[in-house]
């Protein structure tokens, strides 16, 4: 069986080298060239290769259909980290994780259930911006009145209002100070700072919330340890008493209600 597994491993390593020879062989051998397509006085040139085409008219680039596409895949690519990041998601996701790890119940609520009411609760919040997006943005790029590359411009001020609103001034100071810059303004702060000063921030506010939440649950698991000790039953787990009295805490008081109002309160 040793053998076996030798002889494999030698035999996927000699065939992944031979199709990389073969894909460097293949590059230099039919090399490509890119051309770009000329509008000038009296010429009308266009060139293309591959379906790949830069057209300029009157010294003006515009992006051809394929670079369009490239840019929207890797935007597709990137929309999970975005989701993430530049929303409250991080904040609610932490938040509900704090709740489910205080009460002790493992995997009730699964982690399916608790994404998901993170992300619809992230639409939720995030909805104003949303709009204001779609009329700024999505719907003058559709009638053609703005070009590709004014996309990310208008795009940023959106989501820049809304980190800047929850983003704390000595976090967006540390990252300022770090890059050794100087700004005149908060606006010409560039995203590459805000980011991270933002992230920073939701983080703070998140673990704060969860020690809030851990505080109720903690004085359960005192009290019925305090008990059990008091009747020497010191090889019962105080978890497996304290868990089904921190439910039914958690259903009386209208856990998931307070949790959720007063969560998605934070962001008004």
């Amino acid at each position: 069986m040793n053998k076996f597994k030798k002889y494999y491993c030698i035999a996927s390593i000699l065939i992944a080298v031979a199709i990389a020879a073969f894909s460097i062989a293949y590059t230099f051998a039919s090399p490509t060239e890119v051309y770009a397509s000329q509008t000038g006085d009296g010429a009308n040139y266009r060139d293309n290769v591959n379906g790949l085409s830069i057209t300029y008219n009157n010294d003006e680039g515009s992006m051809s259909a394929p670079i369009r596409i490239l840019l929207l895949l890797t935007i597709i690519t990137l929309a999970p980290s975005i989701l993430i990041m530049l929303t409250s998601f991080t904040r609610i996701i932490i938040v509900l994780h704090f709740v489910r790890t205080a009460m002790g119940t493992q995997t009730a609520p699964p982690n399916q259930v608790l994404i998901g009411l993170a992300l619809f609760l992230t639409f939720f919040i995030m909805w104003p911006t949303f709009q204001e997006l779609n009329t700024t943005v999505l719907e003058p790029l559709d009638r053609g009145e703005i070009t590709t590359e004014e996309v990310f411009e208008l795009a940023e001020d959106p989501i820049r209002e809304f980190m800047y609103k929850y983003t704390q001034d000595k976090d967006l100071a540390l990252f300022v100070d770090i890059s050794g810059e100087t700004y005149a303004t908060v606006d010409d702060i560039p995203m590459t700072i805000v980011i991270p000063a933002f992230i920073i921030s939701e983080l703070r506010e998140a673990f704060i919330m969860g020690f809030l939440i851990y505080i109720p649950f903690i004085v359960i698991d005192m009290v019925v340890s305090s008990v059990l000790m008091s009747m020497g039953m010191m090889m019962l787990p105080p978890t497996t008493i304290s868990l089904p009295f921190k439910i039914l805490l958690f259903v009386l008081a209208d856990g998931w209600n307070l949790l959720i109002a007063n969560l998605v309160r934070t962001f008004y």
